[in-house]
């Protein structure tokens, strides 16, 4: 029987595609003075953010482009970032329900935080795991077991619901059951189907009904 959920942030709760892509573009034309295809970017989606960059401008320190990045995201979040219809009435309902609640995130803990705090969703979670608290990330388990470690769960009771690949391998290695969320841009049919998906949640609504029937 379930009692944990652990969630994915970018893309799972909260819609930054919009602004990920935009600072994506926003780097690219800093540094190579061009924009690159929007599916080489969202292929990345969930991988650390230091890891990308280094790959992408391996010219330049990845803390420097980062910062780049970061700040271009800063600066368009207001027009671009906001919580996928129906989340806050799911996360709500979930808490409600009793459950164990916690954040594993490829984000760092300050930008995570700045959107929790912004959309008032902040105080809904037991836990956040960001790329901050581990060496190791996505699709590695050890983020995931530092999530269950601090909420006090097994494994063989929680489900992790993310919208890419790296979240699903990341539950998979974990030995944590997974939900992936139909809204997802993140990954490509070839790289979810090396994973193991427990359920496909359509609608924030879904999501207790298809955790209760697993």
């Amino acid at each position: 029987m379930i009692d944990t959920v652990i969630f994915d942030f970018d893309g799972t709760l909260v819609n930054t595609n919009d602004v990920i892509i935009d600072a994506w573009q926003h780097t690219y034309r800093y540094y190579i003075n061009k924009e690159m295809p929007v599916d080489h970017i969202t292929k990345c989606f969930g991988e650390p953010l230091l890891i990308t960059m280094a790959r992408e401008f391996p010219q330049v320190p990845p803390e420097e482009s980062a910062e780049v990045y970061r700040s271009r995201q800063r600066e368009m979040a207001d027009d671009l970032v906001r919580l996928f219809p129906g989340i806050t009435k799911m996360l709500h309902a979930v808490k409600e329900a009793g459950y164990k609640m916690g954040v594993v995130t490829s984000r760092t803990t300050e930008s995570t935080m700045f959107y929790m705090e912004k959309f008032g969703i902040a105080d809904l979670f037991d836990a956040l795991v960001s790329c901050d608290d581990t060496d190791k990330h996505k699709p590695d388990p050890e983020p995931l077991l530092l999530g269950l470690e601090k909420l006090g769960a097994e494994a063989d009771k929680a489900i992790m619901i993310g919208d890419s690949p790296f979240d699903m391998k990341c539950a998979n290695n974990a030995g944590v059951r997974t939900g992936l969320v139909s809204w997802r841009i993140a990954g490509t049919e070839e790289a979810l189907a090396q994973c193991v998906i427990n359920c496909i949640i359509n609608e924030p609504e879904d999501l207790l009904k298809k955790i209760e029937a697993l």
